[in-house]
């Protein structure tokens, strides 16, 4: 069974963004449309770090500090991902879900907002 990373909602978390805003995945060669990186020190089932999208900054970032404003549980993959928008900022599940869409659409998942 999966640890579910909703307790992160609300938090305010540090983020290191490893495919900033226009970079090319190393793999798969997709555009990031936003900034994607990780919590340091945090865990996630693969062994790594917790993945995280960050929301509403349309600049690359380095780094990030913002609030857990969702979480992706995927069901079809081991790995569940972070929701990190600035502290002032919300987004509807509808709008997380068409920012996330371009890396999304490959799992069956669900979107927690708080």
């Amino acid at each position: 069974m999966k640890k579910s990373l909703r307790p992160y909602l609300g938090k305010k978390l540090d983020v290191i963004i490893d495919r900033p805003l226009g970079s090319k995945h190393p793999t798969y060669g997709f555009i990031y449309p936003l900034n994607y990186g990780y919590v340091p020190g945090s865990v996630s089932e693969d062994g790594q770090e917790t993945d995280a999208y960050v929301v509403g900054i349309f600049e690359p970032l380095v780094t990030f500090q913002g609030k857990v404003i969702g979480v992706i549980e995927r069901v079809n993959d081991a790995e569940d991902k972070l929701v990190i928008a600035g502290l002032e900022k919300s987004y509807t599940k509808e709008q997380i879900e068409a920012l996330v869409e371009f890396q999304e659409r490959f799992f069956l998942h669900q979107i927690i907002t708080e």
